[in-house]
C-alpha cells in the first residue's frame, strides 16, 4: 500500500519562501516521475511542476517559473518544492503526486491529472500582502 506524507507549507508574507516535501513509501520511488499541483478556492487543481524519475528533466508552469524549484532525493524517497518570492496569487492547497510514467515531458505532464496514481494529503500555503 502506497503512503504519502506531505509536510511544509504555512503562512508567509509576500516575498517570503517556503519549502514543501513529500515522502513516499510502498512504491519504487525512482520508477516514477513526480509532480506538484495546487488548488485555490473556487478554482480547478492546476499543475505547478514535474520532475523525471532521475531528476534530469523538470518543467514549471509559467506562473512559477524562476521562483519555484522542484527536486527529489531518490535515496530518501522524498520530493521537494522550494518556493521563493511568494505572492498572494500563490495561495492555495498544494499537493504532490506520483505519475505512472517515468518522464517529465513538459506541459502535458502536468496538465493531465489522471495519470497521477498516488497523491499527498495536501498542505495549505497562504501568502499575505
Amino acid at each position: 500500500q502506497v503512503q504519502v506524507v506531505q509536510s511544509g507549507g504555512g503562512a508567509v508574507q509576500a516575498g517570503g519562501s517556503l519549502n514543501l516535501s513529500c515522502t513516499f513509501s510502498g512504491l519504487t520511488f525512482d520508477h516514477y516521475a513526480m509532480g506538484w499541483f495546487r488548488q485555490a478556492p473556487g478554482k480547478e487543481r492546476e499543475g505547478v511542476s514535474c520532475i523525471s524519475w532521475g531528476g534530469m528533466s523538470t518543467y514549471y508552469a509559467d506562473s512559477v517559473k524562476g521562483r519555484f524549484t522542484i527536486s527529489r532525493d531518490n535515496a530518501k524517497n522524498t520530493l521537494y518544492l522550494q518556493m521563493n518570492s511568494l505572492t498572494p496569487e500563490d495561495t492555495a492547497m498544494y499537493y504532490c503526486a506520483a505519475d505512472r510514467a517515468v518522464n517529465c515531458l513538459g506541459p502535458q505532464t502536468i496538465e493531465i491529472l489522471t495519470t497521477y496514481a498516488w497523491w499527498g494529503q495536501g498542505t495549505q500555503v497562504t501568502v499575505s500582502s
